[in-house]
């Protein structure tokens, strides 16, 4: 088994530990369907929402209702194993955690791209807000929506389809 293969295994594995923990503590199960929800998050390897995740699940022939995804990604978050990302039209994204340090997302709005970035200056200006304000942060998501280098090259937008 290759190196890759084997950090994929265990990190799956510690993500299945993680959510029968969570699970087990909201006096839940881990049913069928929550773990191939779970499985089918865990190998998106970028930004999706509940509908694209249903469409491959049904594609890899998992019979899981779009509610039963919609409930599994509620508890996915509360449990710390993906987060929820800025929208897209009215449908809440997501991505995995595992792995991954935190980062905001700039969102074109003509090609759909997503770019990531962390911002040590940003970063140090919302926490001097925070303090500013007595606030005790959490956690923040940031999205920014615009047009991206290559869509504004190309001098199309939204509008001018």
């Amino acid at each position: 088994m290759s190196v890759n293969k084997a950090k994929g295994s265990r990190e799956r594995a510690e993500a299945v530990e993680a959510f029968r923990a969570c699970l087990s503590v909201r006096g839940l199960r881990f049913t069928a369907q929550r773990q191939h929800v779970l499985f089918e998050a865990l190998a998106r390897g970028g930004h999706f929402d509940a509908e694209r995740l249903h469409e491959g699940l049904r594609a890899a022939g998992r019979a899981v209702s779009l509610a039963t995804v919609y409930r599994t990604l509620g508890l996915l978050v509360d449990c710390g194993l993906i987060r929820q990302t800025p929208r897209w039209d009215d449908r809440e994204c997501y991505e995995t955690l595992r792995g991954r340090s935190h980062h905001d997302h700039m969102l074109c709005v003509e090609c759909r791209r997503v770019i990531e970035f962390c911002d040590d200056e940003l970063e140090s200006l919302q926490a001097r807000i925070c303090r500013r304000y007595g606030f005790e942060p959490i956690d923040h998501r940031m999205g920014i929506r615009g047009l991206c280098r290559a869509c504004r090259a190309g001098g199309k937008t939204k509008d001018s389809r």
